[in-house]
């Protein structure tokens, strides 16, 4: 069973450790707050997280949508324990909305990300860089997903506008409504492949997995008409088999995207920025007032656009601070652990000279 999730060679390989422990190989098709749904050779088990695991989830987070892991079994109660996860191909992560360092992995092992926005009047150019910046840095393969492509008036305008931005990578409009589009999508989802579907609330994400299973499995709702927003309608990241033999991960709406480490993706969605920084007559440029500046050059001949330089600063400038932040903690952790051993030694050095107390 667990083949057609995408069971392979290297990963029967990377389980062989857990496998002489005497567990089980599963994947997680159904990630929940409390327990996860997960699919192996001897059905789908209702899994809950050992106490350890979930000690060291403390630190490195929980296991997520798409995860591979090792979990003992018993089945003939359709449930299990898991044990310990196997390390991720890929993962798209976000940073986490109560942290300024911890990472949500929203999806994991994924091969293909759809960055899904709707041709409404929220289209937002500047939360789909932030989104894509997230994408490239995952190590899956972003295509953006241009749905209900019958609210637009001109989609194929939009689309356009939207590819320049799109760092290289491709843009397919659809409309499941209308039936455009859907060929082009799969065209992209190979068999034995995962892919994930990332976008805010009512972007139509469900109704596209509807569209490609050819049933209502997942429930939909409409976008509200006063502000062109949509209402959640996915509640947990579920994993799906497809006809076709791929997989597609629904995801709940995510409005915002906390980037982390994602350095080479910013440096891949803004590329075009990247090499015209590279063109400055000063390698330390500045990008203000300083004579020979390609960046100033561009924004005044409107080569650049400014929104979408002003964008890029503002997320260089939360990747800085993320990472100060992080040099911070990094800092106070080795300060309390030096602390630490100065009290153990003066403890020692007390009971040294005086033995007896």
């Amino acid at each position: 069973m667990i083949e057609q999730y995408g069971w392979s060679d290297a990963l029967r390989l990377a389980f062989e450790p857990h496998a002489r422990a005497g567990y089980t190989p599963g994947r997680i098709i159904v990630q929940q707050r409390l327990e996860n749904l997960v699919a192996t050779d001897v059905g789908v088990l209702s899994a809950r997280l050992s106490g350890r695991l979930r000690h060291e989830a403390r630190e490195a987070g929980h296991p997520a949508a798409g995860d591979w892991v090792a979990l003992s079994a018993n089945a003939g109660a359709g449930t299990a324990t898991l044990h310990a996860v196997l390390p991720r191909r890929t993962a798209f992560v976000r940073r986490a909305a109560d942290s300024v360092q911890t990472l949500q992995v929203i999806a994991a092992n994924i091969d293909v990300v759809f960055v899904v926005t709707s041709l409404n009047a929220d289209l937002n150019p500047r939360r789909l860089e932030r989104f894509l910046a997230a994408a490239w840095q995952s190590g899956a393969r972003p295509v953006v997903v241009l749905t209900k492509a019958d609210l637009s008036d001109q989609p194929e305008v939009q689309a356009a506008e939207i590819a320049t931005l799109a760092a290289g990578c491709p843009v397919i409009i659809v409309s499941v409504r209308q039936g455009v589009g859907l060929g082009s999508l799969m065209e992209h989802i190979t068999p034995g492949e995962t892919c994930v579907l990332i976008g805010s609330s009512g972007v139509g994400k469900s109704t596209l997995v509807n569209a490609l299973l050819g049933e209502e499995r997942m429930a939909t709702q409409d976008i509200r008409a006063a502000d062109a927003r949509g209402r959640h309608t996915t509640s947990h990241r579920q994993l799906i088999l497809l006809p076709g033999g791929g997989l597609i991960l629904d995801t709940p709406g995510i409005r915002e995207v906390g980037l982390i480490d994602a350095d080479a993706g910013l440096s891949t969605v803004f590329e075009d920025i990247e090499r015209l920084a590279q063109d400055c007559r000063f390698r330390d440029c500045g990008h203000d007032t300083e004579p020979g500046c390609a960046v100033r050059g561009a924004l005044d001949s409107g080569l650049l656009d400014a929104e979408r330089w002003a964008h890029f600063q503002k997320l260089s400038r939360e990747l800085a601070a993320l990472g100060v932040t992080k040099d911070r903690m990094a800092q106070e952790v080795e300060r309390r652990r030096l602390a630490s051993l100065q009290r153990a030694y003066r403890s020692t050095k007390k009971d040294l000279l005086d033995p007896e107390g």
